[in-house]
This record gives structure tokens, C-alpha cells and sequence, in this order.
């Protein structure tokens, strides 16, 4: 979704707040040239196969390593399409290996898939990699959008020119009737004016989705019975009206993607690094970073937790650099930096306290580690906002006051809070890297005026 909190589990209302928490805070720079058709619908075609797949499918018939990566939300992060989709790469080039980057974190979108892309996917060296953040983005400013999937993609391209990419596109309930007139949602259409400067091939799954709703052979959402029969009239999709069940909705979504890399592979052109043009916007966001936090950058009392230590440690491990854990108030992470943005990539949980956050010379304000649906921790981000371009500083502080934690607490979730109070009574921060547009720069540097 259009926020940098994530969620490993999430639900039809986290994405609604997601979306409506990405308006207010993640808004783009102005003065950036836009190209005119960036938000006008785009014809809803299932399969648009462009410049093909050439290295991954050359590599693929020519046996040995393959790595195939899968860059998305929650959708993808369920044992789904996914994992179907590999199985049958796996039958499709029996002489190669294949191995999944496994790179998908639940109720994100391509505002932190942009960070997290290097230290999740390009690290592991891909041969293909797959990018899902259509439903996520829903709500995102389609300027934005050009700027983060841009970004993401000329990081992967940067990194090695042969590396294919495929944008696959998803879809929620609200998207329904964008596809029913024959266009993609706004997302997706966005998302076209990256693919096609790029020649990147696109697949977008609702078409399918949206034909069998028309011939009444789908049901989009229903309560899911006790035992599903994936082989019942109409087809049950999902249950949210977002998340396809594994039974049936995934498997829709795996057979759509066959189809469409077969297509795509006629399509192929002779295997080649890719040709990286001029960029779609000047501010695109492919110089964002994410640095580990580093001691240099501490105040006071914090402890490196791993995960032989800290449940939290190894409940992360595989997507967090390092882990720092602050519980004594007054412990301080201090960076500067020369850019536009700054965020701390960190941990949401009934164990979290409240932190001051301030920017250069203006007053601090309290933001809580914690929010409506921490009865369990997830991957989070602390987001300082946009700043003008120049040097800042950001101080952010443990406060000893607690968050009033059973106010924060959607009411649902306030029961939780009266049967385990000790869930909730640590007061403590979690926080692993810097999430950064510009250059670090050393914690004393003076802000500019």
C-alpha cells in the first residue's frame, strides 16, 4: 500500500487506512516534468509483452542457476501465485535451478518497495524479477507512482543492464469497475508509462478476474465456507475483496501469468543488456538508500538485539539489516543528511513506546510506536515527511510518558490489551535503518537556514 508501514498479515482495513495515511504524508516535490498521459486510463489488455523477457528465458533453456525475485505486498506474499508461478518455471526448463528471492512484505507498496529494493532483491542477484504493487498504490498520487516504480526500476537496471523485469498487476474490489468500462485502475495505468518507456511487459491479472464476474462463472467476495471446493460454479474469489484465496483466486492469478509468459516468450527478442533511457522524471526516486543503523549514530542506551536474544530479531531477520532496541528514555538517533527525505525503517507493536521527532530547529512532535492493530509486531516506518532540498538534521527520542495504548487500539483490538496486559507494557523502540533520498552526512553537520 501507499504507506512505508508494513505488515507481514493484513486486512481490507489496514489497506483502507494504509491508502488514506499515504495521501496526507507522501506528497511529491513540485517542478518535476510529468508526462501528460500518466493518469489517464490505459485499455485493460491482460498481457502487453513489449521487450520481452529475452535474458531470463535464454538463461532458463540454457540450464544452470536462475533467480527469480518477487517484489510486492501481501498478494504476492501469500502462498499463491508465487509460489505456483516458480513451480511451473521449475517443470517449463527442467535443466535449470531455480532458486525465489522471496522479497514480498504484506500492506506495502512501491514507496518502500524504491528502499528496500537494493537490500531485498538486487543483493541476491536476479535473473527476473517480478513487481507487484498495483493494489497497494491504489490510493497513491500518480505522480508518486511514476517516481517510486521508475526508481525501482533503474536501481535493478543500474545494477545489472540484463536483468529482466515484469510488472504484474493485481487488483481490490474498488478496482472493479475501472475494468468493467474496459481501462486499467488508476494504479496500473500509471504504472504503464514506466513499463512502456522501459519496455518492461506487463500482465495485469483483473482482466481475467473481470470476464468471469461478467459471464457469472466468479463470484469476486463471499464468506468462505468451512471447506473450499476450488472446483464449484461460480468460482469463489476471496472473502475481503482483496486477498484471493490460495484454493482459487491465486491459482486464477498463476494461470493468467502462464499464459502470458508464454506469450511473452514468442515475443522475445535476441538476449542483451537493457538500454536505459532518459529518465520520466527528474525526481525520480532511484538514488534512495537504505543504510543500517550504525553506533556513530546512537545516543545513550540502546542494544544491538539478534536473534538468538530478541523474538523480534528473528521474526525480521530476513528483511531487517540489524536491529537496535531502546527501552530507557532519553536514547536518541540522530542523522543528517543532505536531500529531500528521511524515514526509520522500524517496528510497530503492543511493546511500543512514543517518540519525539524533530527536524532541524522546529519543535518536536510525539509520534507512538504503536497503533490500532498492534496486537502483534510488524515492520513499520517512522516518516519525517518531505523537506526541502539542503541539509537537515533529525533527532528522534525515546519519551518516558507511555502511549495511552488502550485509546490507540481499534476497539476491536482493545480486548487483547485487557487480557494480556503484559503484552503491552514495554515502552520500548525498535528501529533498524535509514530509509533516505540524498547523501548521509555526519550527525553534527550543521542544518542549512
Amino acid at each position: 500500500m501507499n504507506t512505508f508501514s508494513s505488515r507481514f498479515k493484513t486486512s481490507l482495513p489496514v489497506i483502507i487506512k494504509v491508502i488514506c495515511t499515504a495521501a496526507l504524508c507522501l506528497m511529491m516535490p513540485t517542478g518535476a516534468a510529468q508526462p501528460a498521459d500518466a493518469s489517464s486510463p490505459v485499455k485493460a489488455v491482460e498481457c502487453r509483452p513489449r521487450g520481452g523477457l529475452p535474458n531470463f528465458f535464454a538463461k532458463a533453456k540454457a540450464g544452470g542457476d536462475v533467480r527469480v525475485a518477487y517484489l510486492g505486498g501481501s498478494i504476492t506474499a501469500a502462498p499463491g501465485w508465487r509460489v505456483f508461478s516458480l513451480d511451473r518455471l521449475k517443470k517449463q526448463f527442467p535443466t535449470a535451478t531455480f532458486s525465489e528471492i522471496s522479497a514480498a512484505i504484506g500492506g506495502t507498496g512501491s514507496d518502500l518497495g524504491v528502499f528496500r529494493v537494493g537490500h531485498d532483491v538486487i543483493a541476491h542477484q536476479p535473473d527476473l524479477v517480478f513487481v507487484e504493487f498495483a493494489v497497494n498504490d491504489g490510493g497513491t498520487p500518480p505522480e508518486q507512482i511514476l517516481a517510486t516504480m521508475e526508481g525501482i526500476v533503474r536501481q535493478i537496471l543500474r545494477a545489472n543492464a540484463a536483468t529482466d523485469i515484469c510488472f504484474v498487476y493485481t487488483l481490490s474490489e474498488p478496482m472493479l469497475s475501472d475494468l468493467a468500462k474496459g481501462v486499467f485502475p488508476r494504479s496500473a495505468s500509471t504504472m504503464e508509462a514506466v513499463a512502456d518507456h522501459y519496455a518492461i511487459p506487463s500482465v495485469h491479472y483483473g482482466v481475467e478476474v473481470n470476464r468471469r464476474i461478467a459471464d457469472g462463472t466468479l463470484t469476486f467476495k463471499g464468506e468462505k465456507p468451512e471447506k473450499l471446493d476450488a472446483a464449484a460454479a461460480p468460482m469463489l474469489f476471496s472473502s475481503d475483496g482483496v486477498h484471493p484465496h490460495v484454493e482459487t483466486g491465486q491459482r486464477l492469478y498463476a494461470d493468467v501469468l502462464a499464459r502470458s509468459l508464454a506469450e511473452i516468450q514468442a515475443a522475445a527478442t535476441t538476449a542483451a543488456p537493457h538500454a536505459m533511457p532518459e529518465p520520466l522524471r527528474a525526481d525520480n526516486w532511484e538514488k534512495a538508500k537504505l543504510i543500517p543503523i550504525e553506533p556513530s549514530m546512537l545516543r545513550g542506551d540502546w542494544k544491538r538485539v539478534t536473534p538468538a536474544d530478541d523474538e523480534r530479531a528473528k521474526s525480521f531477520a530476513a528483511r531487517m539489516p540489524v536491529l537496535w532496541k531502546a527501552e530507557k528514555p532519553d536514547a536518541e538517533l540522530v542523522v543528517a543528511y543532505n536531500g529531500t527525505r528521511l524515514a526509520v525503517y522500524d517496528l510497530l507493536g503492543p511493546g511500543g513506546g512514543t517518540v519525539s521527532v524533530r527536524i532541524d530547529d522546529a519543535a518536536a512532535k510525539n509520534v507512538p510506536r504503536i497503533d490500532g492493530y498492534s496486537t502483534y509486531w510488524r515492520i513499520g516506518t517512522l516518516n519525517t515527511g518531505s523537506q526541502p532540498a539542503g541539509t537537515h538534521r533529525v533527532t528522534i527520542r525515546l519519551e518516558a510518558a507511555a502511549p495511552a495504548k488502550a485509546k490507540i487500539l481499534f476497539e476491536k483490538n482493545r480486548p487483547d490489551f485487557e487480557k494480556n496486559p503484559a503484552k503491552y507494557a514495554d515502552n520500548a523502540w525498535y528501529a533498524s535503518a535509514i530509509l533516505l533520498l540524498g547523501d548521509l552526512l555526519p550527525a553534527d553537520a550543521t542544518p542549512a537556514k
